[in-house]
């Protein structure tokens, strides 16, 4: 005669219905428990913002602060966002903000890791020199930067005009057609030792023994650079420029802080265009319907940046 225990009983009655899943779930119920804190941790603060975030995207919402006082009207928020021109003008300066501010920042960080990969009196005194601008408070990078914009007080533009260069100071970000490229050129210079410091490290990976036999077989300098360094560091530059787009996309304090979105919303981008949009209109539903979109482009960008890492991982794992 079998004698089969409560646990076996309660076990075999399980197993039919659940998948797979929720079968190693059951089984391992004990571990889940220790973590049970801070999942209902993460649901608060996470799970429920995003919930009601979406739901609130559905509702039109008065001036002032009673929510409670809202109204459903479906997908009208996103269909009057997408047929604003407004829209169309900030997702062009995001995209403008986000493509550049990576491309060059990265380009900088490379060029950079690659000449400081060599060795040379004072390399030490001036990695700690080009990693400032990655370690200062963007709330003070952005004010330093105001004041040298500045079209009145601005160096620059006392520089320009001493040397004879220019009549007279030019207006850098008070001007719709130079405001984006004045902003992306302090957020590269704000952002490229962070693309420096991620290629140096990739550097330390490429082995000595590869670039010695490719010089012996007579393979010049950018021939090594583009046949052995630059394979080795595909990897990491893939993670960096995914790393550097999700940063650029989310950027608010140095186009806030300066501009404020203006002038003319020229400078806004989607991150900005939202904070105004709920904290200075107040239009919560409208609001919420731009973050949901912004979490959608988020986690797709997201998704390729596991990807790149799981590949990383299996290369690794296999060699």
């Amino acid at each position: 005669m079998t004698i089969v225990t409560g646990k076996t009983e309660a076990r075999a009655r399980l197993q039919p219905g659940w998948s797979g899943v929720l079968r190693k779930i059951w089984e391992h119920r004990a571990d889940y428990a220790y973590v049970l804190p801070a999942i209902i941790v993460m649901l608060i603060v996470i799970a429920y913002p995003i919930y009601y975030t979406i739901e609130l995207s559905f509702f039109n919402t008065p001036p002032g602060l009673q929510l409670r006082d809202k109204n459903f009207i479906g997908v009208d928020n996103y269909t009057a966002i997408l047929t604003s021109e407004v829209f169309w003008m900030v997702t062009w300066n995001t995209l403008i903000w986000t493509l550049a501010s990576t491309f060059f920042s990265f380009v900088l960080g490379f060029a950079t890791a690659l000449a400081l990969h060599r060795d040379f009196t004072g390399r030490g005194v001036l990695r700690a020199i080009l990693i400032i601008p990655w370690v200062i408070s963007a709330v003070a990078a952005s004010y330093i930067w105001k004041w040298i914009y500045h079209s009145d007080f601005g160096i620059i533009g006392a520089v320009l005009v001493g040397l004879g260069l220019a009549d007279r100071p030019p207006n850098f970000i008070d001007s719709v057609s130079t405001v984006l490229p004045s902003l992306i050129v302090v957020n590269i210079w704000r952002e490229f030792p962070f693309a420096m410091i991620m290629m140096m490290a990739g550097l330390q990976t490429v082995p000595d023994q590869l670039l010695r036999a490719a010089k012996v077989d007579g393979a010049n300098a950018w021939q090594r650079f583009w046949h052995v360094t630059f394979p080795h560091l595909r990897n990491v530059s893939t993670v960096t420029i995914l790393l550097l787009a999700v940063a650029n996309f989310n950027s608010f304090i140095i186009p806030w802080i300066m501009t404020g979105g203006g002038p003319s919303n020229a400078s806004h981008i989607w991150i900005t265009h939202i904070y105004e949009l709920a904290f200075g209109r107040q239009r919560w539903g409208v609001a919420s319907a731009y973050s949901v979109l912004l979490f959608l482009i988020l986690m797709t960008l997201g998704y390729f940046y596991v990807r790149a890492l799981s590949g990383n991982e299996r290369k690794d794992g296999s060699a």
